[in-house]
């Protein structure tokens, strides 16, 4: 995003607004940091500007900068899987769907967050070590398109700053202490950003858990501000 210079008078009524922090004021003008913004569209969107010097140039929808505004503008839709998002909507609403079913346990670890954000790369410290494991990334989130069959991050999009990005994908129950103590150690190489992981998990039928224990052996702490998501539908799939 950019400012119209010939509109803008300083005001700064927008600062507030930016989730990277990435507008000041100088001169009385306002200006964004081109490296910092991430595309997230809120200052066209939600600022109320009163000059409406805020505006999306051309360069935006060009790639590899409009890979930031995909992964930070929740209206744009995803040309490699054709939904809205930075991840995949089947994670929170799984009761409908049965994406991930009994016997597996689902992965979503996400790279970077509103106000901090992450570089494409950051991901490959978890996604090479997982494509080494044999383990199949989720193939409709619009990361995975990123990717070369190593997992690593295509050259044209390595260092493109984006508002986070969510690296997903289910394995069997079997597997889950052996992924989980990868993806445990990953996150410890993490540097430049944060980084954060949950797990979609069905409960036994007798309402337990069976990930719990195995996170307690592995000295992973539970946080206690977990949610159960539930789809508004009837599920297709009940296995």
């Amino acid at each position: 995003m950019k400012v119209n210079q010939e509109l803008c008078v300083g005001c700064g009524k927008c600062l507030p607004f930016c989730p990277q922090g990435a507008i000041h004021v100088e001169n009385r003008k306002a200006f964004i940091d081109q490296d910092a913004c991430v595309e997230c569209g809120i200052c066209v969107r939600q600022i109320e500007c009163p000059r409406k010097a805020f505006y999306e140039p051309p360069e935006v929808n060009e790639w590899p900068r409009s890979v930031r505004k995909v992964f930070g503008d929740p209206t744009e839709k995803h040309q490699s899987t054709g939904v809205r998002g930075r991840g995949t909507e089947e994670v929170k609403t799984n009761d409908v769907t049965g994406r991930v079913k009994r016997g597996e346990i689902g992965f979503a670890l996400e790279f970077g967050r509103p106000s901090i954000g992450t570089k494409v790369k950051e991901v490959e410290v978890v996604t090479i070590p997982l494509v080494e494991k044999g383990v199949v990334l989720e193939p409709c989130n619009p990361l995975t398109s990123l990717l070369d069959e190593t997992g690593r991050v295509r050259d044209d999009v390595r260092e493109e700053k984006i508002l986070s990005a969510i690296v997903e994908f289910a394995v069997p129950f079997e597997r889950f202490e052996e992924i989980a103590a990868l993806v445990y150690d990953a996150a410890k190489h993490c540097k430049n950003t944060v980084f954060s992981w949950g797990l979609v998990v069905r409960y036994e039928e007798d309402g337990t858990i069976a990930a719990v224990p195995v996170l307690e052996k592995l000295g992973i702490h539970i946080p206690k501000n977990a949610k159960v998501n539930v789809g508004l539908g009837k599920p297709f799939c009940n296995e």
